[in-house]
């Protein structure tokens, strides 16, 4: 592959410029390098993916709520399935599959979680709207902009029912790039001595390079929104990173939608994985010059898997994306709410140890005693 690791370098340090005052000192701010602390969090995504799920949706908050250790859930996108329609935004007429009201009732459900709560969006609930397969119920730049001002409408501030300061990416942006302004939902915060960051970045049509459908067909237009946002969020991938050379960060947590290596899009029909190359080829180069743990968390394939894609570019999977060896980086998919056992993921993270990251999964639903 291309060595890019000097270049890479160079931004690190740029970003390390950028950010070394990013928010006002003091307790609940998104920087703060001085905690120590270990931490709890609860992440889960592809939930609750149908009216029907929705009847499990109390226990879930329930075993989240009652675990006397956790503070903060992340939520990894996809607040319904591929098949089930989105709100219609901004579409006049309404089309008859639309259901205006779903995005409203996921947000209040997020409100019913004690803790602050992250949430990055999914590919269904904005950039596969326009498939038939949804009901062609949306067009995918006006659902992207109903969920922001929706589920993003305070920029800097998590959902959940406590909130949290975090640092959005419409606060932060590079002022070369002012269209990265746009990208609310791209936060980032530090706590324990570790770096987290989110990026919106949807799975299954290959980060939105399936042309969008009739009557939502606008190939001018969808070239510019995933030109705009492959390009933010790779600005953002390494402003994380300086953040974390500047801080001394004890490890980086990346939250993101798209399994970046999923067996099903590059198989004969799929959707391929080729554009999420260069943002896999960036985080890899930065994740071996950072030196310590990296934690990339996403959901999209629906099944748990822990493991380490990059780790030999030998294998199948290393040489989906042609990078170098990453060592350590792990991969974390999270279980989807259409699986048994459902479950979600409890991630401590504590920074005097030297893998700082322990996890295990809470069984929420046995599948047999609820939907």
């Amino acid at each position: 592959m291309k060595n890019t690791t000097n270049s890479l370098l160079a931004a690190m340090l740029l970003g390390s410029a950028l950010v070394q005052n990013p928010a006002h000192a003091g307790n609940g701010t998104p920087i703060n390098a001085a905690s120590a602390d270990p931490m709890t969090m609860a992440v889960f995504g592809d939930w609750p993916y149908s009216q029907e799920l929705l009847g499990a949706a109390p226990l879930l908050i329930a075993s989240i709520n009652d675990d006397p250790k956790v503070r903060l859930v992340m939520h990894v996108g996809d607040i319904h399935s591929g098949s089930m329609p989105c709100t219609g935004a901004g579409l006049d007429p309404l089309p008859a599959t639309a259901e205006p009201a779903w995005n409203r009732g996921i947000f209040d459900l997020f409100a019913q979680f004690r803790d602050p709560l992250v949430y990055t969006p999914g590919d269904n609930e904005w950039s596969d709207c326009h498939k038939k397969k949804e009901g062609a119920s949306g067009y995918p730049r006006n659902e992207l902009a109903a969920l922001r001002s929706l589920f993003f409408a305070t920029p800097g501030y998590t959902l959940g029912g406590r909130g949290k300061q975090v640092l959005s990416q419409a606060q932060a942006w590079d002022p070369a790039h002012p269209a990265d302004a746009q990208f609310v939902e791209n936060v980032m915060w530090e706590q324990s001595q570790v770096v987290f960051a989110t990026f919106n970045m949807p799975g299954g049509s290959n980060d939105d390079r399936s042309p969008w459908s009739a009557p939502f067909s606008d190939p001018a237009a969808q070239a510019q929104e995933y030109t705009e946002r492959d390009a933010a969020n790779l600005r953002w991938l390494q402003r994380t990173f300086g953040q974390a050379e500047a801080d001394g960060a004890k490890a980086v947590v990346i939250g993101l939608q798209a399994d970046m290596w999923d067996s099903e899009a590059i198989a004969p029909g799929g959707a391929g994985l080729d554009n999420y190359t260069p943002f896999v080829q960036a985080l890899a180069d930065l994740a071996v010059a950072f030196g310590r743990p990296v934690l990339l968390l996403n959901g999209d394939s629906h099944k748990f898997e822990a493991d380490q894609p990059l780790a030999d570019p030998t294998t199948a999977l290393g040489m989906i994306h042609a990078t170098q060896a990453v060592p350590n980086l792990t991969r974390i998919t999270v279980q989807g709410a259409n699986n048994t056992p459902r479950e979600w993921l409890r991630l401590t993270i504590d920074p005097r140890t030297p893998q700082v990251f322990t996890w295990q999964n809470v069984v929420y639903c046995d599948g047999t005693t609820c939907p």
